[in-house]
C-alpha cells in the first residue's frame, strides 16, 4: 500500500515536470512581446492619475500617449505563484487546483506605471503605446479623458458668468422686484377698503 502511494506520487511528479519542462525550454530563448495593455480607470478627468499595466514586459519599459508625459513602467515584484500547489505525497495525489502560474496577479513578465493626465488634454479617447525589450505595442482607445471638474460652489470647470448667464439672472431679479411691487401695491389697496 505504501509502495503504491509512493509510486503514484512519483508518477505524478514526472507528469507535472513533463508538462512544465517543454514550456520552460520554449520560453527560454525568445524575447517577450508586450501584450494586454490595461489602463485604469478607463474614464478619467484631466489631471487624474492613470495606472498602466502591461504583460510581456519583464525588464520594464515606458508608455507614451498624447494625454500624458512619457511614463516609466517598472517590473511588478513577485514571481510565479505556485500557491501551495504541486505534489502532495502524503495523500498520494496532485493538488492542481491551486498550483500553476498566476499571470493575472503580477508574474515576472508584468510591468506597471502611473501617468498623470495633462490639465489641458482634450476630452476624447486616447491610445497608449508601450515600449519594452526593444518592442512596442499600441492599444487604440485605451482610455477616455473627460473635462475636469472643480470642486466648491457650482462645480463648473468654466470661470465667471457668461453674458447669457448675466442676462438671465438680471431678468429674474427684475421680475422679482416687479412682482413684489405689484403684491405690495395690491395689499395696500386692500387695506384702504
Amino acid at each position: 500500500m505504501r509502495n503504491t502511494r509512493a509510486l503514484a506520487a512519483a508518477g505524478a511528479a514526472v507528469a507535472v515536470l513533463g508538462v512544465a519542462a517543454p514550456a520552460a525550454v520554449a520560453d527560454g530563448g525568445r524575447v517577450p512581446n508586450p501584450s494586454n495593455i490595461v489602463a485604469l480607470p478607463s474614464v478619467i478627468a484631466r489631471g487624474g492619475q492613470l495606472t498602466i499595466t502591461v504583460d510581456g514586459c519583464p525588464n520594464g519599459g515606458h508608455a507614451t500617449s498624447n494625454a500624458f508625459e512619457r511614463t516609466n513602467l517598472t517590473p511588478v515584484s513577485g514571481g510565479n505563484d505556485a500557491g501551495g500547489g504541486g505534489i502532495d505525497a502524503g495523500r498520494g495525489g496532485i493538488d492542481a487546483g491551486r498550483g500553476g502560474i498566476d499571470a493575472g496577479r503580477g508574474g515576472n513578465d508584468t510591468a506597471r506605471g502611473t501617468a498623470t493626465i495633462h490639465q489641458d488634454a482634450r476630452p476624447g479617447s486616447y491610445d497608449i503605446t508601450v515600449h519594452c525589450s526593444g518592442r512596442s505595442l499600441t492599444r487604440p482607445a485605451a482610455f477616455t479623458v473627460i473635462g475636469g471638474v472643480r470642486g466648491g460652489i457650482g462645480g463648473s470647470s468654466a470661470t465667471g458668468a457668461t453674458p447669457t448667464d448675466m442676462a438671465i439672472g438680471g431678468s429674474l431679479v427684475a421680475a422679482a422686484v416687479v412682482g413684489s411691487g405689484v403684491f405690495w401695491m395690491r395689499r395696500r389697496a386692500e387695506k384702504r377698503i
